[in-house]
């Protein structure tokens, strides 16, 4: 199984941080979220790693230089949103299974193994213990939750809505998701109805929403109770860094 990790964006809610460097490559205890990424899919077995490429793409070819990892070049980086990010490494989501990674997030390898053992043509990992986390990060927790409800079966029946209560939200999606061609397809599908200026800006908790709202494909969700983290501003930075 390959992995490919999404790391086009510049970040610009970590301010100063970014201004000279991609958030991945912004350190956490001396470390880079890139590497820790790289690391936790090492860690489960994964050794195809592909990046996608966007803002600063030389620093991150640097960093990366002599690893094997390929790069995925999204040029349309600053107009474009994660799904079309995503879009540029499609060969490999055509072929055969992937993990597919935010950039800004830190994991244990057994959170990519979880969703390795996934029969499901779609799924994501989640926390169904995000309160306390987002009660460190936000003097409100629902200022940047989203919502996340589950089926029985494990399936998602909502995702990245705007929650008037926690009871709305069953647990936090982390940004580690598994594709197969067949749940890919099926967001090529959807993507492909979009006009180009709205393809250009839906984001991937949308996308996952639409695939839901059509039926052919289920989410399955893939719970994870190990350590992890969201780096989307420098007060989260100081957070993990606590």
């Amino acid at each position: 199984m390959k992995a490919i990790i999404l790391a086009a964006g510049r970040g610009s809610r970590m301010q100063k941080l970014t201004d000279d460097r991609p958030k991945c490559l912004v350190e956490l205890r001396g470390q880079c979220l890139l590497d820790r990424q790289l690391a936790a899919l090492r860690g489960a077995g994964i050794d195809q790693i592909g990046i996608v490429t966007g803002y600063k793409r030389e620093l991150i070819a640097q960093h990366v230089q002599g690893q094997g990892v390929a790069e995925f070049h999204n040029p349309r980086w600053s107009e474009t949103n994660m799904v079309s990010s995503l879009e540029a490494a499609r060969d490999w989501l055509g072929a055969e299974p992937c993990i597919v990674s935010y950039s800004d997030i830190f994991y244990q390898p057994s959170a990519v193994q979880a969703l390795m053992r996934s029969g499901a043509a779609l799924a994501v990992t989640y926390d169904p213990h995000w309160l306390q986390l987002w009660q460190q990060r936000f003097e409100d927790p629902l200022v940047d939750a989203e919502t996340f409800r589950l089926r029985a079966d494990g399936t998602l029946s909502e995702i990245g809505r705007k929650p008037k209560s926690v009871d709305e939200v069953q647990g936090q999606y982390m940004g580690l998701l598994r594709f197969t061609p067949e749940g890919w397809a099926e967001v090529c599908r959807i993507r492909a109805a979009l006009a180009p200026q709205v393809r250009d800006k839906a984001h991937m908790t949308g996308t996952l929403q639409a695939v839901i709202e059509q039926g052919r494909v289920p989410v399955h969700a893939e719970p994870y109770t190990d350590g992890w983290g969201e780096i989307d501003s420098a007060d989260d930075l100081a957070v993990h860094e606590r």
